[in-house]
């Protein structure tokens, strides 16, 4: 069990709420950021948790800081902009982003907290709602050594697996590297899956055969109750934020010089379907949309 440390997060979302809930459970005092955005927090105001009107009041005092918000510009935004995280970090706290970013900006940021006397780590997530709440997540480590011996203790208070990926930004990296992989399968699946709906085949028989060979994996498992009965719960990720996951890892692809022609070809699909105005659906919806008939046109 971690030594219980003063907490500031900013994020309550789906993700952060589970974050949120089981550092209370292992005994860390929390205060958090009161944002639109966050999910119910009654259960963590009766925890003990205290709520904040700005980032500086999350950060000051605060021994670590957790960042669980949309994205790049979010980041920023909450450490740099007036009454930001910087202006109330105390010498040698902990920050560390759960968000998915870009890594370059990653890396900026690092040298900006530790220029305020900060510490920073990117430790992004992989996982759902469901194994956030349950204290399972798991979460992909970029920061020196040192740092991540110090904080593992208490990351393995809401995470099931770790993995130091090296030094700051290759956590981020590493997590665009998962996510192009993930949500580009998820694409292929969903135009195979709105493809069979087309053709005439059953279900049952479609999830049979991929499962049974090269379609078998996580993916499939978390599309596999929309295909057989339309529910999306299985995969609570939005196409909103789909096309922003594919966009960062193209946007770092190109900082790379990699190749990207098939990343290309998958956010042009995520962009169509979000134009469309199809952004706050469910990626298990994807195959509804490709429907015959239903398909934004390019």
């Amino acid at each position: 069990m971690s030594t219980p440390r003063t907490i500031g997060m900013i994020g309550i979302g789906l993700m952060g709420h589970g974050i949120a809930a089981n550092l209370l459970r292992h005994g860390h005092s929390l205060r958090f950021l009161e944002h639109p955005g966050n999910q119910p927090v009654d259960d963590l105001l009766a925890a003990g948790a205290t709520p904040m009107a700005t980032p500086r009041e999350v950060a000051r005092g605060a021994e670590v800081v957790i960042l669980c918000v949309t994205g790049t510009p979010q980041v920023e935004s909450v450490l740099f902009e007036s009454d930001g995280v910087l202006e109330g970090l105390d010498e040698g706290t902990v920050v560390i982003d759960c968000s998915t970013a870009i890594p370059r900006s990653t890396e900026a940021v690092a040298e900006r907290v530790a220029a305020a006397g900060g510490r920073f780590m990117d430790a992004a997530m992989t996982r759902t709602p469901k194994e956030a709440a349950e204290g399972r997540l798991n979460l992909i480590v970029g920061a020196p050594e040192a740092l991540f011996d110090e904080v593992r203790p208490l990351l393995e208070d809401f995470a099931e697996n770790i993995t130091h990926g090296g030094p700051v930004g290759s956590g981020h990296t590493l997590k665009l590297l998962h996510n192009y992989v993930s949500l580009g399968f998820s694409a292929v699946l969903a135009e195979a899956a709105a493809a069979a709906r087309a053709g005439g085949i059953d279900a049952a028989a479609l999830l049979e055969v991929l499962g049974n060979g090269g379609g078998a994996g996580v993916v499939l498992e978390r599309l596999r109750p929309f295909i057989s009965a339309e529910d999306a719960s299985g995969f609570r990720f939005s196409l909103a934020n789909t096309f922003k996951d594919i966009g960062y890892y193209n946007a770092m692809a190109a900082d790379l010089g990699a190749e990207r022609e098939v990343a290309g070809a998958i956010e042009s699909l995520y962009r169509r379907i979000n134009e469309a105005g199809h952004g706050e659906r469910l990626v298990p919806e994807l195959i509804t949309l490709l429907a015959p008939g239903n398909s934004p046109q390019s």
